[in-house]
């Protein structure tokens, strides 16, 4: 076993079998990421609060409730024979590495705690830790809200890709279309931006195969986004709907709890647990599982009971046959093969090899089941609302582009809410503009800023008239606006200041007022909830005429801009005003320790932008634009979730591919590799892939 590193950190490794690679592999991650695998191995647990304190509370009560550590071991437990093994390597070197790792790191100091052991399920359990809210299964419990608030009707009106949602770019070039005849892949994941990043620059090689792309820390292999030398693959969310909720009927007996099911009362599973929280009291969990699935809201004493039924809780499977499978690809029959494992979550797929063969196609376990249960909570005694097969994965033809962007598409029929086509339509805009494309010019795409999504604001504006003449002059200027979300734009700060008035006064509007406070849900499902970002992604939707009985949104629009017009009197406000990236900076999220050694509690993350805190790099972007670096219009604007990796795979030559994470390949804080792609990354370029052995320096302590 051999580490090597480039420039900028990125460990290449090689070993003489794929079971010694996975070793390597594992400890490696266990050494430049030890404080974040913990972390994660922690939430996976619902163990978290007992060094990140009281907030992590409400993520370990699900984590506990929905039963992942115990799904993780019933899908381990069903692994082949091989896979299981590879698996276990990977675990192997985790646990030999990360002890050296946690050395490297203050935070376990501070936080007082060694780093554990890992089973031969964690990486599963992490898997599942990641994904089991990427669907967004609780926009069903929004869902629920506006209905009992609003009327069915209106539950239509916030389809939308949510704040909370997860998403990204990817688009596939055929060889007629790019400068060396061969295909070329490329896109951008969108997820909360953490530090460390949630994607790792990894290559892997033995003579089996030689792999560069972006891991998972935590996880073996190379999941999502990967280059052979001869096949290339990527995926976006499929925005696919697979997890359900059911309205359960609940009661105590002496023998335990009872769950009211399509065959009458039935017994449950329950059982409680304690959650160890530092720097407050122990918190008690009951765990509750009906025949539909973990309950995940309320319990027997609750006037509301809701569980949740997900794919690999009912199969025993989570897909991860499908890794070392495409480490091993050679072609997009191979890719395709690999996927057909793929369980959670459900994602679009592209990929191309340096044969010309072209991939598009949907992967994932999707229920077949009523079309209710996409929309809303469901009831569990009534057998219509149950699973009754697993739908068939659809594909697309690829002749020379193919655009994947969370948009309706090929995946349309698997799904209730997706991405609005602002992105899709502007990715094929660009890439039909021109031709010779290169993996250095995919850039370009990556950090397009126009916001084709600005149009229903700027079209209200444009009818307004008897203006006082500062509110005058800020209209006819925004109508002069190139629509670009530019960091040094201070046409896009105006725009985006009146979009935050707006987005203020519908949310306090009285026609939404029945939405105002959330049903008491639990506190993890709040950002699911909460109006003020529901208003600000469905904005358009909301600015159509007669969209909600009683919303004047001409009238709401005119005192949106008289406020931003008229906000020179009030410094406050008058800020908001100023250049699009002196606001909209980047604060990605970090797990802080509670400081044993001080006896207190960090009452909040802090990020870029706090008090006290300095303020991240300046972003250009928005929610819609290519440039997805989202904010919550009306709430804040800074930037939690973006662009987690940019990659550009060239199947002519490997080396001539390009990759960027946001910060860095390290995940100590304060090492040389800490940050050092931030600027890069901001600044939207992309780094070469080092793919040349000699150009490496090898860690002779590796």
């Amino acid at each position: 076993m051999r580490v090597f590193r480039d420039q900028w950190g990125v460990p290449h490794l090689r070993a003489a079998d794929p079971d010694e690679l996975a070793f390597a592999q594992g400890r490696v991650t266990a050494y430049d990421r030890a404080w974040q695998v913990e972390v994660e191995r922690h939430r996976s647990l619902g163990t978290s609060a007992a060094f990140l304190g009281p907030e992590a509370v409400p993520w370990d009560q699900f984590t506990r409730q929905a039963r992942l550590a115990d799904t993780a071991r019933s899908c381990h437990a069903r692994l082949d024979p091989t896979t299981a093994s590879w698996v276990g390597r990977y675990v192997d070197g985790i646990n030999a590495g990360l002890a050296a790792g946690a050395a490297r790191d203050p935070r376990f100091t501070t936080a007082g705690i060694d780093a554990g052991r890992w089973e031969p399920w964690t990486p599963l359990a992490i898997w599942l830790a990641h994904h089991v809210l990427f669907a967004g299964f609780p926009s069903k419990l929004w869902r629920e809200h506006v209905a009992r608030r609003l009327g069915p009707d209106a539950v239509a009106l916030f389809y939308a890709d949510a704040p909370v949602s997860s998403g990204s770019n990817g688009w596939l070039l055929a060889g007629g279309r790019t400068a060396t005849g061969a295909a070329l892949l490329a896109g951008d994941p969108h997820r909360y931006i953490e530090d460390p990043g949630i994607y790792q620059q990894i290559r892997l090689a033995c003579p089996a195969y030689d792999v560069v792309g972006l891991a998972v820390p935590g996880v073996p292999g190379i999941a999502h986004f990967g280059h052979t030398g001869e096949v290339a693959w990527a995926i976006t969310n499929a925005m696919a709907d697979y997890q359900d909720l059911y309205a359960e009927r609940l009661r105590r007996r002496d023998s335990g709890v009872e769950a009211y099911g399509p065959d009458g009362w039935q017994p449950t599973r329950t059982h409680s647990e304690t959650i160890t929280v530092a720097g407050g009291e122990p918190v008690e969990v009951e765990v509750v599982e009906t025949d539909r699935g973990p309950v995940v809201v309320g319990g027997p004493k609750s006037a509301e009971a809701i569980s949740l039924r997900y794919p690999p809780r009912v199969t025993g499977e989570l897909g991860f046959a499908a890794l070392p499978a495409l480490l091993r690809a050679r072609t997009v029959a191979d890719v395709d093969a690999a996927v057909e494992h793929w369980v959670e979550p459900v994602n679009v797929v592209l990929a191309a090899d340096t044969t010309g063969g072209l991939l598009h196609r949907v992967a994932g376990a999707v229920p077949v089941r009523a079309p209710a249960n996409g929309v809303r909570v469901v009831p569990a005694w009534e057998p219509r609302y149950a699973w009754s097969g697993w739908r068939s994965m659809p594909r697309a033809t690829v002749t020379d582009v193919a655009v994947m962007a969370n948009e309706r598409a090929v995946s349309a029929a698997l799904g209730v809410e997706f991405a609005p086509p602002h992105r899709a339509r502007r990715i094929r805009e660009l890439l039909d503009a021109t031709a010779g494309w290169t993996a250095e010019r995919m850039a370009d795409v990556h950090t397009d800023t126009y916001a084709a999504a600005a149009r229903p604001l700027l079209t209200l504006l444009a009818r307004l008239d008897d203006l006082p003449t500062p509110a005058a002059a800020l209209r006819d200027r925004l109508l002069r606006w190139d629509r670009r979300m530019a960091a040094d734009s201070a046409d896009a700060g105006a725009f985006a200041a009146v979009r935050a008035a707006l987005v203020r006064r519908i949310t306090a509007h009285p026609a939404l007022a029945a939405l105002a406070d959330p049903p008491a849900y639990p506190e993890v499902f709040a950002p699911w909830l909460a109006l003020a970002p529901r208003v600000g992604t469905a904005l358009g939707a909301l600015l159509a005429p007669d969209a909600l009985p009683g919303l004047d949104a001409p009238a709401l629009v005119r005192a949106a801009l008289l406020e931003v017009a008229g906000s020179d009197l009030d410094p406050a406000i008058g800020r908001e005003a100023a250049r699009w990236g002196a606001r909209h900076r980047l604060a990605p999220w970090q797990a802080v320790p509670v400081n044993r050694g001080a006896g207190t509690v960090v009452a909040d993350n802090p990020v870029p932008g706090s008090p006290g805190v300095d303020a991240g790099p300046e972003l250009g972007g928005d929610h819609d634009c290519v440039l997805a670096t989202s904010s919550v219009p009306g709430v804040t604007d800074l930037c939690r979730r973006g662009p987690a990796a940019r990659y550009a795979w060239d199947l002519a030559r490997r080396e001539n591919s390009r990759w960027v994470v946001p910060l860095g390949a390290d995940g100590v804080p304060g090492s040389a590799h800490d940050d050092d792609q931030l600027m890069v990354w901001q600044r939207g370029e992309l780094l070469p892939i080092i793919t040349d052995w000699d150009t490496l320096t090898e860690e002779r302590n590796g």
